[in-house]
């Protein structure tokens, strides 16, 4: 017990250290690849999100997405990419081959839909290498560069806002 509140707190300073030396820099260019994290606990129509960026113009190959999985045990394996809590270690390793290589890609643009203060989406959020990061809020504001005040539940609101606002800001 004692061990895991230490390697949360190891965890915390690896996100902190990386969003303190996180770079500001957006570009311009349009969005053609995207990365999705979501929360299994929050919303699970994976489907659903493929046809909205597919209909954004982004093609399917460039769409990837992880969920997180708060118990392994009691998942059934229904999605490709997955992670758990027991797929990180101290200082933020990462130990699902998987999650890293979702990690290393640079994406145009990262989408974090989920509303859970969970230290392992946070981690995913913040070391991912994606150049443009849209979230929800009530979840750490370091982590994106572009915040909906939208609920998990209201998909078709959060659709019809970030088509909204990709539009204004020339990213589709």
């Amino acid at each position: 017990m004692i061990l895991k509140a230490f390697r949360g707190k190891s965890n915390q300073k690896f996100i902190n250290r990386l969003l303190s030396s996180k770079d500001v820099a957006i570009s311009n260019k349009k969005i053609e690849s995207v990365g999705i994290i979501i929360d299994s606990s929050e919303f699970s129509d994976v489907e659903a999100f493929k046809d909205f960026f597919n209909e954004l113009g982004v093609q399917l190959p460039k769409i990837q997405i992880i969920v997180f999985v708060a118990d392994e045990k009691k998942t059934e394996r229904l999605w490709g990419n997955y992670f758990s809590k027991n797929d990180f270690g101290w200082n933020g390793s990462i130990k699902h081959v998987e999650l890293q290589t979702f990690l290393d890609t640079e994406f145009d643009a990262l989408v974090g839909f989920y509303k859970d203060d969970a230290l392992e989406l946070k981690i995913v959020t913040a070391a991912s290498k994606a150049n443009f990061k849209i979230g929800l809020s009530d979840v750490d504001d370091r982590l994106f560069d572009f915040i909906l005040d939208i609920s998990t539940k209201d998909f078709e609101v959060f659709k019809t806002e970030l088509k909204k606002y990709l539009t204004i800001l020339k990213k589709i």
